[in-house]
């Protein structure tokens, strides 16, 4: 189930300017929860993405190595490797 949580933010000189300027009739955004919204959502998109993008480079680079450097692992031998 989703929860709500309330929080406070306080913000002055140039940050709480730029944030009044985004927000209200000449803004893109209605209200400054709207807005802090928008910056989370698409903050949480870029981390996405950059894990997305990490996981693809070492999926290259593996599928790039020689055949010959592959071997077959257990399931036992990958859980050891990776708590080393």
């Amino acid at each position: 189930m989703s929860r709500t949580t309330t929080m406070t933010v306080r913000l002055g000189g140039a940050l709480s300017e730029f944030v009044s300027a985004n927000v209200g009739d000449d803004g893109s955004y209605e209200n400054v929860s709207e807005y802090i919204r928008d910056l989370i959502r698409r903050d949480k998109e870029r981390a996405e993405a950059e894990a997305f993008n990490r996981l693809k480079a070492e999926l290259t680079h593996a599928f790039a190595a020689p055949e010959e450097m592959y071997k077959p692992l257990t399931a036992v031998e990958v859980i050891a490797r990776n708590r080393a």
